[in-house]
């Protein structure tokens, strides 16, 4: 069978549990039609990119999913009838990863103020060319 990854967000006044038990009734329908959902992943409440539908944060949930075609029409066709869901993209992938996606590997956190001034740009450069001639 075809393997798929497909994420969803749903909108911000939906509660978390609302948001797993829609989650579980997209999984219903891809078992119904002879799939399996291998592994669900929910990613949260989280920032958007920009606004959608006059929402600026959603609930995401992302599925990876062994099933035929037709499943995924049929749920795809059940996110678009879904007030809740405001956007979807399934996608079909050569193979399922086992580990967590991207979004739930942890990550060190980010330093804030990162900022490079011009003499620091300018020491660096020195210090390349001070190595360079070294080196000859």
């Amino acid at each position: 069978m075809p393997l798929y990854e497909s994420t969803f967000v749903a909108r911000p006044d939906v509660s978390t549990q609302q948001v797993e038990t829609l989650g579980e009734e997209l999984t219903e329908i891809i078992r119904t039609a002879g799939g399996e959902v291998a592994s669900s992943e929910n990613w949260g409440l989280r920032n958007l990119t920009y606004k959608i539908k006059k929402n600026r944060k959603g609930h995401y949930i992302h599925f990876r999913i062994n099933a035929p075609a037709e499943a995924i029409a049929e749920m795809e066709r059940n996110m678009r009838l879904n007030e809740d869901i405001i956007r979807f993209l399934t996608i079909k992938v050569e193979t399922l990863d086992e580990g967590p996606s991207a979004m739930m590997q942890s990550r060190p956190r980010e330093i804030k103020n990162d900022r490079r001034t011009p003499s620091d740009d300018r020491d660096a450069n020195e210090d390349s060319s001070q190595s360079a001639v070294e080196e000859s």
